[in-house]
């Protein structure tokens, strides 16, 4: 007898709650599948916020959702309806452009963030955001998301 195929799992938009994470950006975890080194999440920004300089040890991939945002190394603009692909290995420098800029980012391994010498500062992966993710809910009072963790 075949098994009944796996059920598709719904996230709504108000399922997981967004938590501040920094001067006016909001993060919110939607998948982390640690074995497999998988990490989505959305953002929302404002206008001016950068994220460190860092560098893929997987691939990424983004979808603004609204708003523009760019990376200091290159000069095009994401904006709302644009699709980005990041090799491993790639280097950039997130930067804001308009406030309330929401992206969507699905990526693999982790982010080792650099100092201005290019050097390792630190690393950030999907089990640590998650990680991070549970207790800035728990800090804010929020009881403990249901994110998809398979």
């Amino acid at each position: 007898m075949t098994p009944a195929p796996p059920n598709a799992v719904h996230i709504g938009a108000d399922d997981l709650p967004w938590v501040d994470i920094g001067p006016g950006a909001k993060l919110k975890v939607l998948q982390v599948r640690e074995r497999e080194g998988l990490w989505v999440v959305a953002n929302i920004f404002p206008a001016g916020y950068a994220v460190q300089t860092h560098r893929h040890t997987g691939p990424v991939w983004g979808y603004t959702v609204a708003g523009a945002w760019k990376y200091r190394e290159y000069d095009y603009i994401n904006r709302a309806g644009s699709f980005l692909y990041e090799p491993a290995g790639s280097v950039h420098t997130l930067e804001c452009v308009e406030d309330e800029t929401m992206v969507w980012f699905h990526m693999y391994g982790a982010n080792l963030n650099l100092d201005s010498d290019g050097n390792v500062e630190s690393v950030t992966d999907g089990a640590g955001t998650l990680a991070a993710y549970y207790m800035l809910c728990e800090a804010a009072g929020l009881p403990r998301p249901n994110v998809l963790t398979e």
